[in-house]
């Protein structure tokens, strides 16, 4: 049997040590631990800091902002990986993320309706679908709302009756240019389609006017209320499309909203509300004509961002209600329908409604 002297023994624990304090000297602090956690953090900061900076070639600036609350889910996936590498840097460049997200949506997180009083005016909106399954149980639903002023868009010839012949009781007033409509409990004047240049270009101009109308997708009249006049508009702007080779492409959204900003930069009504599905969240660019113009319902006094499509597991908020000249109480979304899409109300009043939490002897 063979037997290390006492000495090499010693040699061997004290160079044992000498490995272990290399190597302890060798690993970085938990301050110099994950660079790339903390490079990862502040660059979610500035996605979110500068989203508007972000280039829209492919249309990837609009792509972003539609679905922009979402990178907030970003900071725990990285808080836990910051923690499990135990790196202080990480840890505190995650500050800037959480606090440019709380000032851009922190606001919108819980309930920012009034308790003035009833509303003057409910108002809704709803893409039907299309492809709706149920048109005259979406009818009922509807008009189980209370809404006083009701509009719907992605009409088609086939369900049309259905949805006349389902609010006809509750709403005597309505009018349907092409695929959108608007049903009222209040008279209807000044009524015509807005030409938001569905077809563009020397073929669509040639289109008779009959042709055209088929298709039109924005509205406007004037509601008769007790208080005067209010100029409601309907639109239904171009779809969008996620394409594995052209990115994002927006251009008949793009051009519909530009259409559509112009029509309410040449609206002389002080009190206008624009109904519909924008496809488009309040916080994308190519909306920047019409939200520069209106206040959005949700953000002023909904509950939560109030998203709406698709109806299974809503991600985005692009159904719409947009004001001007009058107040909103109340923002709310209604239960699904046999659409793919959510339903959107809100109360409106003409003066400004009390706080929540506010008191008067």
């Amino acid at each position: 049997m063979l037997h290390t002297a006492p000495s090499e023994r010693t040699t061997a624990r004290a160079a044992a040590r000498i490995r272990r304090a290399v190597r302890a000297t060798a690993r970085p602090g938990p301050w110099k631990r994950g660079p790339v956690l903390a490079a990862l953090a502040v660059l979610l900061a500035l996605t979110l800091l500068l989203h508007a900076r972000i280039t829209d070639r492919w249309s990837l600036g609009s792509l972003v902002e539609t679905f922009l609350p979402w990178f907030g889910l970003c900071v725990p996936v990285l808080l836990v990986w910051a923690l499990r590498r135990r790196s202080a840097s990480a840890l505190a460049a995650l500050v800037l993320p959480v606090a440019v997200w709380l000032n851009l949506f922190g606001g919108l997180v819980g309930d920012r309706s009034y308790t003035g009083g009833p509303a003057d005016l409910t108002v809704a909106e709803h893409n039907v679908d299309a492809g709706n399954p149920d048109p005259a149980g979406t009818a009922r639903a509807l008009a189980a709302s209370g809404a006083d002023v009701l509009a719907l868009v992605e009409l088609t010839p086939q369900a049309l009756g259905a949805y006349e012949k389902g609010l006809a009781e509750a709403y005597p007033h309505r009018t349907v240019q092409g695929t959108v409509g608007l049903w009222s409990k209040l008279p209807l004047s000044d009524t015509r389609p807005v030409d938001t240049q569905m077809d563009a270009g020397p073929l669509g101009a040639a289109k008779p006017a009959d042709v055209k109308l088929a298709s039109n997708r924005a509205l406007r009249t004037t509601v008769a209320t007790d208080q005067g006049p209010l100029a409601v508009y309907v639109a239904h702007l171009g779809s969008v499309r996620l394409m594995p080779r052209g990115g994002f492409w927006t251009e008949s959204r793009d051009r519909n909203a530009r259409a559509l900003g112009e029509a309410l930069s040449a609206e002389r009504s002080e009190r206008v509300v624009l109904l519909g599905d924008l496809n488009g969240t309040a916080d994308d660019r190519a909306l920047d004509g019409i939200t520069s113009q209106l206040r959005s319902a949700q953000t002023e006094a909904g509950d939560g961002f109030g998203f709406t499509w698709p109806a299974r597991f809503p991600v985005a908020r692009i159904d719409q209600i947009l004001v001007r000249g009058v107040n909103v109480e109340e923002s709310r979304v209604l239960s699904a329908t046999g659409s793919d899409h959510l339903p959107v109300v809100a109360g409106i009043s003409w003066t400004p409604a009390k706080p929540r939490g506010f008191s008067s002897s």
